[in-house]
């Protein structure tokens, strides 16, 4: 069904029960009473552009459904979405760049809501090495699918089926917040994927462990990575609001060693 088919008290009940709320939690946390609720959700009740925004604020739902919640509740939408070239979103890009050759010699990657690459610095070339399958490597490049496919990044990660659990986690906590269907196709795609385990149980966790690391082999080298995700902070803008930033740093000194290496090695052939 299209957003014109579906009306706004509709999709605020699935928002709500996607987020595992009652009515009366909903009600308490917007501070509204259970029965106004009731009568919005039902049809009973049109919502005003206020309260559409104020339910949505307390069902912290994204802001490209935000919009389409807008839509169906008669209200143009509130938040703009440009394209990553358009000159307004540019301060924003050029942070982004900032951000990624900044964290050099350390790999860093930009995506966006499908987690398609949008940029990345020049330290991601380990990660690329001895990719069999080029068309993964054609814009755009989905670096999910790029990870765990056969032909891809996957038979170099030496934890694969840890990675592959930890990312598709990932994916579904995304797929729970946004309700993409483009995103749950991914995870369909995804979980098709040989696992890595080949009969046998994930290694289990070391109890000093921190993060999941990724172990990656490279030459006659593993190197271990611990990642962080950085996003836009109060966003307006749809686009800027689904673009994330993976930043990977060196788990051991012998990772950290090879990358600082590996980067001297550019610099000179550059």
């Amino acid at each position: 069904m299209t957003t014109a088919q579906i009306s706004a008290g509709t999709l605020i009940r699935e928002w709500r029960t996607r987020r595992r709320m009652s009515q009366l939690d909903l009600a308490m946390e917007a501070d509204i009473s259970q029965r106004h609720l009731s009568f919005v959700e039902s049809g009973r009740a049109a919502p005003s552009r206020d309260m559409v925004l104020h339910l949505a604020e307390q069902l912290s739902i994204p802001l490209r459904q935000r919009n389409q919640l807008l839509l169906a509740a008669g209200f143009a939408p509130s938040f703009g979405e440009r394209s990553l070239t358009d000159a307004s979103l540019a301060p924003a890009m050029a942070a982004v760049e900032i951000v990624l050759k900044g964290h050099e010699p350390f790999p860093a990657l930009a995506v966006d809501r499908h987690w398609n690459l949008v940029s990345a610095n020049t330290a991601l070339a380990p990660f690329l090495t001895g990719v069999a399958d080029v068309s993964l490597l054609t814009p755009p490049v989905n670096v999910l699918r790029l990870s765990l496919h056969p032909g891809g990044i996957a038979p170099r990660i030496v934890n694969l089926a840890e990675w592959r659990a930890h990312l598709l986690e990932r994916l579904k906590h995304q797929n729970d917040a946004s309700g993409d269907p483009v995103l749950v196709e991914l995870e369909q795609e995804l979980q098709t994927y040989p696992s890595g385990l080949k009969g046998s149980r994930p290694t289990p966790v070391e109890p000093s462990a921190i993060v999941h690391p990724l172990r990656l082999a490279h030459g006659d080298r593993v190197l271990s990575f611990i990642s962080t995700i950085t996003v836009f902070g109060t966003p307006l803008d749809v686009t800027l609001s689904e673009l994330a930033i993976e930043s990977f740093f060196p788990a051991d000194e012998q990772t950290r060693t090879v990358l600082v290496r590996m980067a001297k090695e550019r610099a000179e052939t550059s």
